[in-house]
Protein backbone atom coordinates (compact mmCIF):
# COMPACT_ATOMS: atom_id res chain seq x y z
CA UNK A 1 0.00 0.00 0.00
CA UNK A 2 1.38 3.41 -0.93
CA UNK A 3 1.89 5.96 1.85
CA UNK A 4 -0.95 8.42 2.19
CA UNK A 5 -0.62 11.87 0.67
CA UNK A 6 0.82 14.56 2.91
CA UNK A 7 -0.57 17.98 3.67
CA UNK A 8 0.28 20.99 1.57
CA UNK A 9 -0.72 24.60 1.32
CA UNK A 10 -1.46 24.85 -2.38
CA UNK A 11 -0.15 23.90 -5.79
CA UNK A 12 3.61 23.57 -5.34
CA UNK A 13 6.07 25.29 -7.63
CA UNK A 14 8.87 23.06 -6.36
CA UNK A 15 9.07 19.38 -7.33
CA UNK A 16 11.72 17.16 -5.73
CA UNK A 17 12.78 13.69 -6.94
CA UNK A 18 14.53 11.17 -4.69
CA UNK A 19 15.46 7.51 -5.02
CA UNK A 20 17.26 6.89 -1.73
CA UNK A 21 16.83 7.75 1.97
CA UNK A 22 19.98 9.92 1.98
CA UNK A 23 18.70 11.94 -0.96
CA UNK A 24 15.41 12.51 0.87
CA UNK A 25 17.29 13.57 4.02
CA UNK A 26 19.30 16.08 2.03
CA UNK A 27 16.17 17.49 0.39
CA UNK A 28 14.85 18.14 3.91
CA UNK A 29 18.18 19.76 4.81
CA UNK A 30 17.93 21.95 1.70
CA UNK A 31 14.34 22.95 2.54
CA UNK A 32 15.40 23.83 6.09
CA UNK A 33 18.24 25.96 4.75
CA UNK A 34 15.71 27.83 2.59
CA UNK A 35 13.22 28.43 5.42
CA UNK A 36 14.67 27.57 8.85
CA UNK A 37 12.01 27.28 11.52
CA UNK A 38 11.53 25.65 14.94
CA UNK A 39 10.64 21.97 14.98
CA UNK A 40 6.93 21.15 14.48
CA UNK A 41 6.04 24.73 13.62
CA UNK A 42 3.42 24.93 10.85
CA UNK A 43 4.90 26.12 7.57
CA UNK A 44 3.60 27.51 4.32
CA UNK A 45 6.69 26.43 2.41
CA UNK A 46 5.72 22.83 1.68
CA UNK A 47 6.42 21.30 -1.73
CA UNK A 48 5.83 18.00 -3.51
CA UNK A 49 8.44 15.31 -2.94
CA UNK A 50 8.30 12.45 -5.46
CA UNK A 51 9.78 9.13 -4.33
CA UNK A 52 10.87 7.07 -7.35
CA UNK A 53 10.82 3.89 -5.31
CA UNK A 54 13.47 1.22 -5.91
CA UNK A 55 12.81 -2.50 -5.42
CA UNK A 56 15.34 -3.15 -2.66
CA UNK A 57 13.40 -3.87 0.58
CA UNK A 58 15.92 -2.15 2.90
CA UNK A 59 15.92 1.02 0.83
CA UNK A 60 12.12 1.03 0.61
CA UNK A 61 11.81 0.66 4.36
CA UNK A 62 14.13 3.59 5.06
CA UNK A 63 12.37 5.69 2.42
CA UNK A 64 8.99 5.09 4.08
CA UNK A 65 10.38 6.24 7.43
CA UNK A 66 11.91 9.32 5.81
CA UNK A 67 8.65 10.02 3.98
CA UNK A 68 6.87 10.28 7.34
CA UNK A 69 9.44 12.82 8.52
CA UNK A 70 8.89 14.81 5.32
CA UNK A 71 5.14 14.90 5.94
CA UNK A 72 5.77 16.08 9.48
CA UNK A 73 7.66 19.00 7.91
CA UNK A 74 4.58 19.97 5.88
CA UNK A 75 5.55 18.49 2.51
CA UNK A 76 3.41 16.38 0.20
CA UNK A 77 4.91 12.96 -0.53
CA UNK A 78 4.04 11.27 -3.80
CA UNK A 79 5.13 7.64 -3.78
CA UNK A 80 5.73 6.19 -7.25
CA UNK A 81 6.24 2.47 -7.85
CA UNK A 82 8.63 3.52 -10.58
CA UNK A 83 10.18 0.08 -11.04
CA UNK A 84 7.16 -2.15 -10.44
CA UNK A 85 7.10 -3.95 -13.79
CA UNK A 86 7.59 -3.28 -17.48
CA UNK A 87 4.89 -0.64 -17.73
CA UNK A 88 5.80 1.15 -14.48
CA UNK A 89 8.17 3.73 -16.06
CA UNK A 90 5.55 4.70 -18.64
CA UNK A 91 2.87 5.11 -15.95
CA UNK A 92 5.22 7.08 -13.70
CA UNK A 93 6.45 9.45 -16.39
CA UNK A 94 2.94 9.88 -17.82
CA UNK A 95 1.57 10.80 -14.41
CA UNK A 96 4.36 13.31 -13.80
CA UNK A 97 4.11 15.17 -17.11
CA UNK A 98 1.73 17.85 -15.84
CA UNK A 99 3.54 18.54 -12.51
CA UNK A 100 6.86 18.67 -14.36
CA UNK A 101 5.61 21.27 -16.78
CA UNK A 102 4.10 23.40 -13.97
CA UNK A 103 7.17 23.34 -11.74
CA UNK A 104 9.33 26.44 -11.47
CA UNK A 105 12.05 24.60 -9.58
CA UNK A 106 13.23 20.98 -9.74
CA UNK A 107 15.22 19.46 -6.87
CA UNK A 108 16.96 16.15 -7.53
CA UNK A 109 19.10 13.78 -5.52
CA UNK A 110 20.83 11.86 -8.31
CA UNK A 111 21.73 13.54 -11.60
CA UNK A 112 23.29 10.24 -12.76
CA UNK A 113 19.91 8.47 -12.53
CA UNK A 114 18.49 7.59 -15.94
CA UNK A 115 15.03 8.17 -14.52
CA UNK A 116 15.93 11.70 -13.42
CA UNK A 117 17.74 12.44 -16.67
CA UNK A 118 14.63 11.42 -18.61
CA UNK A 119 12.43 13.64 -16.42
CA UNK A 120 14.78 16.58 -17.02
CA UNK A 121 14.01 16.42 -20.73
CA UNK A 122 10.35 17.19 -19.93
CA UNK A 123 10.63 20.09 -17.50
CA UNK A 124 11.27 23.70 -18.43
CA UNK A 125 11.89 24.81 -14.85
CA UNK A 126 14.10 27.89 -14.57
CA UNK A 127 15.80 26.62 -11.41
CA UNK A 128 17.48 23.24 -10.91
CA UNK A 129 18.90 22.10 -7.56
CA UNK A 130 21.11 19.04 -7.06
CA UNK A 131 21.27 17.87 -3.43
CA UNK A 132 23.88 15.46 -2.14
CA UNK A 133 23.83 11.83 -3.17
CA UNK A 134 27.02 11.18 -1.29
CA UNK A 135 30.46 11.10 -2.85
CA UNK A 136 28.87 10.94 -6.33
CA UNK A 137 28.18 14.67 -5.99
CA UNK A 138 31.92 15.40 -6.16
CA UNK A 139 32.19 13.48 -9.42
CA UNK A 140 29.07 15.05 -10.89
CA UNK A 141 30.33 18.60 -10.36
CA UNK A 142 33.73 17.73 -11.81
CA UNK A 143 32.22 16.11 -14.89
CA UNK A 144 29.90 19.06 -15.42
CA UNK A 145 32.83 21.48 -15.18
CA UNK A 146 34.85 19.46 -17.70
CA UNK A 147 31.93 18.97 -20.08
CA UNK A 148 32.15 15.18 -19.79
CA UNK A 149 29.34 12.66 -20.05
CA UNK A 150 27.70 11.86 -16.73
CA UNK A 151 29.07 8.52 -15.49
CA UNK A 152 29.25 7.20 -11.92
CA UNK A 153 32.84 7.10 -10.61
CA UNK A 154 32.97 3.32 -10.04
CA UNK A 155 31.90 2.70 -13.66
CA UNK A 156 34.18 5.25 -15.29
CA UNK A 157 36.93 3.83 -17.46
CA UNK A 158 34.84 0.96 -18.77
CA UNK A 159 33.51 0.71 -22.29
CA UNK A 160 29.89 1.94 -22.63
CA UNK A 161 27.39 -0.90 -22.94
CA UNK A 162 24.46 -1.13 -25.38
CA UNK A 163 22.07 0.50 -22.87
CA UNK A 164 24.54 3.35 -22.31
CA UNK A 165 24.76 3.99 -26.03
CA UNK A 166 20.99 3.84 -26.42
CA UNK A 167 20.50 6.31 -23.57
CA UNK A 168 23.36 8.62 -24.62
CA UNK A 169 21.12 11.28 -26.27
CA UNK A 170 19.01 11.59 -23.09
CA UNK A 171 22.13 11.79 -20.90
CA UNK A 172 23.60 14.49 -23.13
CA UNK A 173 20.35 16.44 -22.99
CA UNK A 174 20.33 16.20 -19.18
CA UNK A 175 23.91 17.48 -18.99
CA UNK A 176 22.97 20.46 -21.15
CA UNK A 177 19.90 21.06 -18.97
CA UNK A 178 22.14 21.05 -15.88
CA UNK A 179 24.45 23.65 -17.42
CA UNK A 180 23.58 27.19 -16.22
CA UNK A 181 22.64 29.89 -18.67
CA UNK A 182 21.00 33.31 -18.56
CA UNK A 183 17.47 31.93 -18.09
CA UNK A 184 18.34 28.92 -15.93
CA UNK A 185 19.88 28.81 -12.44
CA UNK A 186 21.69 25.69 -11.21
CA UNK A 187 22.51 25.11 -7.55
CA UNK A 188 24.43 22.30 -5.85
CA UNK A 189 23.57 21.81 -2.17
CA UNK A 190 26.33 19.73 -0.65
CA UNK A 191 28.34 18.83 2.44
CA UNK A 192 31.11 17.47 0.20
CA UNK A 193 34.25 19.41 -0.75
CA UNK A 194 33.56 20.96 -4.16
CA UNK A 195 36.64 22.26 -5.99
CA UNK A 196 36.05 22.50 -9.74
CA UNK A 197 32.89 24.58 -9.65
CA UNK A 198 31.39 25.01 -13.15
CA UNK A 199 30.91 28.58 -14.25
CA UNK A 200 27.51 29.88 -13.18
CA UNK A 201 26.77 27.06 -10.72
CA UNK A 202 25.90 28.15 -7.17
CA UNK A 203 27.28 25.89 -4.42
CA UNK A 204 25.52 26.03 -1.05
CA UNK A 205 26.88 24.26 2.06
CA UNK A 206 24.83 21.55 3.71
CA UNK A 207 25.65 21.82 7.42
CA UNK A 208 23.03 19.28 8.60
CA UNK A 209 21.29 22.00 10.58
CA UNK A 210 17.90 20.28 10.23
CA UNK A 211 19.28 17.00 11.62
CA UNK A 212 20.86 18.74 14.62
CA UNK A 213 17.72 20.80 15.20
CA UNK A 214 15.33 17.83 15.14
CA UNK A 215 17.38 15.08 16.83
CA UNK A 216 19.75 14.60 19.76
CA UNK A 217 22.18 15.32 21.13
CA UNK A 218 22.91 11.59 21.45
CA UNK A 219 24.08 9.55 24.41
CA UNK A 220 27.74 8.71 23.70
CA UNK A 221 29.02 5.28 24.82
CA UNK A 222 32.62 4.38 25.65
CA UNK A 223 33.14 1.88 22.83
CA UNK A 224 33.51 2.09 19.07
CA UNK A 225 31.04 1.49 16.22
CA UNK A 226 31.80 0.60 12.61
CA UNK A 227 30.10 1.87 9.46
CA UNK A 228 29.69 -0.50 6.54
CA UNK A 229 30.12 0.27 2.85
CA UNK A 230 28.82 -1.20 -0.41
CA UNK A 231 32.27 -1.22 -2.05
CA UNK A 232 32.11 -5.02 -2.31
CA UNK A 233 28.64 -4.95 -3.85
CA UNK A 234 29.69 -2.36 -6.45
CA UNK A 235 32.64 -4.54 -7.48
CA UNK A 236 35.36 -2.18 -6.24
CA UNK A 237 36.78 -4.11 -3.26
CA UNK A 238 37.40 -7.85 -2.87
CA UNK A 239 35.04 -9.45 -0.32
CA UNK A 240 37.69 -11.51 1.49
CA UNK A 241 40.03 -8.52 1.88
CA UNK A 242 37.15 -6.37 3.11
CA UNK A 243 36.14 -8.87 5.80
CA UNK A 244 39.75 -9.22 6.94
CA UNK A 245 40.04 -5.44 7.25
CA UNK A 246 36.77 -5.15 9.18
CA UNK A 247 37.89 -7.85 11.61
CA UNK A 248 41.29 -6.23 12.14
CA UNK A 249 39.81 -2.77 12.72
CA UNK A 250 37.18 -4.10 15.11
CA UNK A 251 39.83 -5.91 17.15
CA UNK A 252 42.24 -2.96 17.20
CA UNK A 253 39.62 -0.43 18.31
CA UNK A 254 37.25 -2.57 20.39
CA UNK A 255 34.26 -2.13 18.09
CA UNK A 256 31.10 -4.02 18.98
CA UNK A 257 28.53 -2.91 16.38
CA UNK A 258 28.59 -2.77 12.58
CA UNK A 259 26.04 -0.43 10.97
CA UNK A 260 25.31 -2.03 7.62
CA UNK A 261 24.96 -0.04 4.42
CA UNK A 262 21.51 -0.57 2.94
CA UNK A 263 23.04 -2.15 -0.20
CA UNK A 264 25.17 -4.72 1.62
CA UNK A 265 24.13 -8.29 0.84
CA UNK A 266 22.62 -10.53 3.52
CA UNK A 267 25.16 -13.25 2.68
CA UNK A 268 28.15 -10.95 3.24
CA UNK A 269 26.69 -9.55 6.46
CA UNK A 270 26.04 -13.06 7.84
CA UNK A 271 29.61 -14.05 7.09
CA UNK A 272 30.87 -10.82 8.64
CA UNK A 273 28.95 -11.44 11.87
CA UNK A 274 30.24 -15.04 12.14
CA UNK A 275 33.88 -14.24 11.32
CA UNK A 276 34.26 -10.98 13.29
CA UNK A 277 31.79 -11.36 16.14
CA UNK A 278 30.38 -7.90 15.44
CA UNK A 279 26.70 -7.20 16.04
CA UNK A 280 25.30 -6.29 12.61
CA UNK A 281 22.72 -3.48 12.79
CA UNK A 282 20.39 -2.76 9.87
CA UNK A 283 19.45 0.92 10.38
CA UNK A 284 15.89 1.99 9.59
CA UNK A 285 17.02 5.58 8.85
CA UNK A 286 20.14 7.16 7.30
CA UNK A 287 23.15 6.83 9.58
CA UNK A 288 23.34 10.59 10.20
CA UNK A 289 19.94 10.40 11.95
CA UNK A 290 20.72 7.13 13.73
CA UNK A 291 23.96 8.58 15.10
CA UNK A 292 22.32 11.86 16.10
CA UNK A 293 19.54 10.05 17.99
CA UNK A 294 22.07 7.73 19.67
CA UNK A 295 23.36 5.89 21.47
CA UNK A 296 26.56 6.02 19.44
CA UNK A 297 30.15 4.98 20.18
CA UNK A 298 32.73 7.57 21.14
CA UNK A 299 34.68 6.45 18.05
CA UNK A 300 33.00 5.75 14.72
CA UNK A 301 35.17 3.77 12.29
CA UNK A 302 34.60 4.02 8.55
CA UNK A 303 36.18 3.29 5.21
CA UNK A 304 36.15 6.07 2.58
CA UNK A 305 32.51 6.98 2.06
CA UNK A 306 30.07 9.83 2.36
CA UNK A 307 29.78 9.50 6.14
CA UNK A 308 33.35 10.70 6.74
CA UNK A 309 32.07 14.07 5.50
CA UNK A 310 28.53 14.04 6.90
CA UNK A 311 28.89 12.48 10.37
CA UNK A 312 31.23 15.19 11.75
CA UNK A 313 28.60 17.75 10.74
CA UNK A 314 25.64 15.80 12.12
CA UNK A 315 27.54 15.11 15.37
CA UNK A 316 28.95 18.61 15.76
CA UNK A 317 29.06 19.60 19.41
CA UNK A 318 29.44 16.03 20.69
CA UNK A 319 32.53 14.11 21.82
CA UNK A 320 32.28 11.55 19.01
CA UNK A 321 35.42 11.03 16.92
CA UNK A 322 35.08 9.85 13.31
CA UNK A 323 38.05 7.79 12.10
CA UNK A 324 38.55 6.67 8.50
CA UNK A 325 40.66 3.75 7.30
CA UNK A 326 42.28 4.07 3.88
CA UNK A 327 41.65 1.45 1.20
CA UNK A 328 44.76 -0.59 0.42
CA UNK A 329 45.23 -0.83 -3.38
CA UNK A 330 45.68 -4.60 -2.90
CA UNK A 331 42.01 -4.85 -1.86
CA UNK A 332 40.72 -3.65 -5.23
CA UNK A 333 39.22 -6.17 -7.62
CA UNK A 334 40.37 -6.72 -11.20
CA UNK A 335 37.09 -5.14 -12.31
CA UNK A 336 37.53 -1.92 -10.33
CA UNK A 337 37.60 1.30 -12.34
CA UNK A 338 41.11 2.68 -12.98
CA UNK A 339 39.99 5.79 -11.10
CA UNK A 340 38.81 3.92 -8.00
CA UNK A 341 41.93 4.24 -5.83
CA UNK A 342 42.45 7.92 -6.60
CA UNK A 343 38.80 8.74 -6.04
CA UNK A 344 38.64 6.90 -2.69
CA UNK A 345 41.87 8.55 -1.53
CA UNK A 346 40.37 11.90 -2.45
CA UNK A 347 37.26 11.16 -0.40
CA UNK A 348 39.44 10.53 2.65
CA UNK A 349 41.96 13.28 2.01
CA UNK A 350 39.35 16.02 1.68
CA UNK A 351 37.36 15.03 4.79
CA UNK A 352 37.40 17.58 7.61
CA UNK A 353 37.38 16.84 11.34
CA UNK A 354 38.22 13.14 10.96
CA UNK A 355 41.14 11.01 12.12
CA UNK A 356 43.10 9.09 9.48
CA UNK A 357 43.93 5.43 10.01
CA UNK A 358 46.54 3.62 7.96
CA UNK A 359 45.21 0.85 5.72
CA UNK A 360 45.03 -2.49 7.50
CA UNK A 361 47.73 -4.88 6.28
CA UNK A 362 46.23 -8.16 5.17
CA UNK A 363 46.88 -10.87 7.71
CA UNK A 364 48.56 -8.58 10.22
CA UNK A 365 45.43 -7.83 12.19
CA UNK A 366 46.40 -4.37 13.35
CA UNK A 367 45.70 -0.81 12.36
CA UNK A 368 47.86 2.18 13.13
CA UNK A 369 46.04 5.40 13.98
CA UNK A 370 47.25 8.85 13.12
CA UNK A 371 45.49 12.13 13.72
CA UNK A 372 44.28 13.84 10.59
Amino acid sequence: MSPRAGKNTGTPHTLAFVESPVQLLNVLEWAHAQHPRPAREESGTGFTLVVLSPNDPMTRGQLRRMAELARDEGHTVRWEEARGGTMAPFRTIGGLMSPLRRADRIVMGDPFSRYVQLLLTITRAAELVVVDDGTATMEFVGQLARGERLVRWHRKGGRPGPRDLLFAPVSSSARRRLTPRADRRVEVFSSMPIEDIPEGVTVTSNTFAWTRDRFGPPRVTKGADMVGTSLVETGVVDADRYLEAVGALAKAHGAARYFAHRRESAEKLHRLAVETGLEVVRPDLPLELIARRGPIGRTVLSFPSTVVHTLPLALSGTDVRVAVCDIDPAWLTDHASPRAQGFLSGVTGTARDVHRLAAVSSGVGSAVGSAG
